[in-house]
Formats: structure tokens, C-alpha cells, sequence
């Protein structure tokens, strides 16, 4: 790892292959019983703030402690699958975060990285053209693409700026 190397690493073929594997049988369990949400539907139902979980979690303790005063109308047992399914949910969220969080911070250094690099080259062969090494005023100028200069202006656009203000 040169000094200019932020992270340093390199996934094996089998390392991929458990990874996708592992998001496969993740996405075969969901499938059926997650959905996207529309955007609108999103605005719609929004999230609960943490003290509306607090409250709900309240009323699930109580529910259990008072169950002669749960309404007739509300079916306490879907109430109960949906209070389970939400903190199983909510329990795997929080490590799938963590992990997506840990994959883009390493994207993060992996781009530098790589950035860097590329930059490393791109001087290098500004450097290599203006010493006429055959074969490398194509390649700056091919990469030189990704860094237009501003147009620089002539004397006349001075002075005409300058006298118009």
C-alpha cells in the first residue's frame, strides 16, 4: 500500500459469490412480504417519531395488562404480528445499515484512491507530452476531456469589461 493509499483490499471470487448469495436468499425471503412504498404513499404514512414508538409500545403493554378494555372492532392479534414483525424488521435494519454504511465508507476510500491514481497518471503524461515522449500528447489529451480550462480572455474583453462599469 503506497503512502497515498487510504485502504488497502480485495474480495475473492468466493468472497463475492457469498456475498451475492447471502443477498439472494435475503431477497427470496422478503419477497412477498415487504413492498415499496410510492412516493406519495411515503408523505402518506411517514415514520413515527420515537416518542409515538414509546407510546405504542406502551399501549401494547397495557393491552396485555387490560385486555377486557381493547375494543371489539380492533383485532388485537394482527396488532400483535404486525408489533413482532416490526422489531424483527427493525432489529435486522439496524445491522443491514451498519453494513451498508461500512460498504460506502469503503467506497468512499476505495474512489479516493483510485482518483488519486488516475491523477498521478494524468500528471504524469501532461509531463511525458510536453517532453514529446512519442504516443503521449493523444493520451493527455484524451484525459485533459475531463478538465475544460475557462476560456481566458483577450485584452480587448478586459478593456471593453472595464469600460462598460
Amino acid at each position: 500500500m503506497s503512502k497515498n493509499d487510504l485502504i488497502s483490499l480485495e474480495f475473492s471470487t468466493e468472497d463475492l459469490k457469498k456475498i451475492d448469495d447471502a443477498l439472494k436468499t435475503i431477497g427470496e425471503v422478503l419477497k412477498g412480504k415487504t413492498r415499496n412504498l410510492t412516493p406519495e404513499e411515503r408523505k402518506q404514512f411517514g415514520r413515527i417519531a420515537e416518542q409515538n414508538k414509546l407510546f405504542v409500545e406502551k399501549s401494547k403493554s397495557l393491552m396485555e395488562q387490560f385486555p377486557q378494555y381493547i375494543p371489539v372492532f380492533m383485532d388485537k392479534a394482527e396488532f400483535d404480528k404486525d408489533f413482532a414483525a416490526r422489531k424483527a424488521i427493525e432489529n435486522r435494519l439496524q445491522l443491514l445499515d451498519n453494513l451498508t454504511e461500512q460498504l460506502s465508507d469503503t467506497k468512499i476510500l476505495l474512489d479516493n484512491d483510485n482518483y488519486t491514481a488516475a491523477l498521478t497518471f494524468y500528471r504524469n503524461i501532461r509531463y511525458l507530452s510536453k517532453e514529446d515522449v512519442p504516443g503521449t500528447t493523444s493520451i493527455a489529451k484524451d484525459l485533459g476531456q475531463f478538465f475544460p480550462r475557462s476560456r481566458k480572455k483577450n485584452a480587448t474583453e478586459t478593456e471593453d469589461t472595464a469600460t462598460d462599469s
